[in-house]
């Protein structure tokens, strides 16, 4: 009878290939603990020199990129909490004239809806107050007749009116002329440029001359033609709408 010779008997072990993506896994949630903490740490030179070009530069100072004039030595740094409250200040202050400088535009408009009610110019005038500024709009219907420059005599009442709400306000004012895209070739206006930038500066003129006290260097005319329309030329209405002149206060402080 055959024995057969049967091998020593085998240890059965636990399947570990498991371990291998979990020590993978461990190493991989090592390097981002690593990396976080590391993003963490303030480098405080950097921070206080970041820190002193804000306040530099919200305060009309020396500009951001000139480094070399913004980097103190450290008897001269002042410590980050300084630092910080400098630069809250600094946008508490712009955030104040940003309010009164909105709360003096929105007096004006108001005045000027009045005027326009009581006088029933509505469809001839409009204002707007936005984020840039303040802007009044005339119909030229309103100021000149038809392919001139010349300003109506019943137009100088309200040119007055608006010349005098301006007295108050420092900000610089630009006067824009603006037509429909009917081209004009007469021997005084070769093309609609010329006559916008004529209106404008009639008007313009006129305004200084209403109000003596008005400050010329605050003040600007542009003629930009038919190349900046705020509604079709398809249509007549259309076109009287875009035949227009532009007031427009600028702010001097924005958020």
């Amino acid at each position: 009878m055959n024995k057969k010779n049967h091998g020593a008997p085998h240890e059965e072990h636990a399947d570990e290939t498991w371990l291998i993506p979990y020590s993978d896994l461990l190493t991989l949630l090592l390097a981002l603990f690593i990396v976080l903490f590391a993003s963490a740490q303030v480098d405080q030179k950097k921070f206080e020199q970041m820190a002193q070009s804000f306040s530099a530069a919200f305060s009309g100072g020396t500009s951001v990129f000139d480094s070399s004039s913004l980097v103190k030595t450290p008897n001269e740094q002042q410590p980050p909490s300084q630092q910080s409250t400098s630069i809250m200040g600094t946008i508490n202050e712009l955030s104040d004239k940003y309010m009164q400088e909105t709360a003096l535009l929105a007096e004006i408009k108001k005045k000027l809806d009045r005027y326009i009610g009581d006088n029933g110019l509505g469809g001839v005038l409009t204002t707007q107050l936005t984020e840039e500024g303040l802007l009044i709009r005339i119909r030229d219907t309103a100021l000149f007749p038809s392919g001139s420059a010349d300003l109506r005599p019943e137009s100088l009442r309200l040119g007055a009116e608006i010349a005098k709400m301006l007295l108050p306000i420092s900000q610089k004012i630009s006067v824009s002329g603006h037509t429909d895209n009917v081209p004009i070739n007469t021997f005084e206006f070769p093309s609609n440029w010329e006559l916008s930038s004529k209106r404008a500066v009639n008007f313009m003129k006129f305004l200084l001359a209403q109000e003596p006290t008005l400050k010329s260097e605050r003040f600007s005319a542009t003629g930009y033609g038919e190349y900046r329309p705020i509604v079709t030329n398809d249509t007549e209405e259309g076109r009287s709408t875009n035949r227009r002149v532009e007031v427009f206060v600028q702010r001097n402080y924005r958020m």
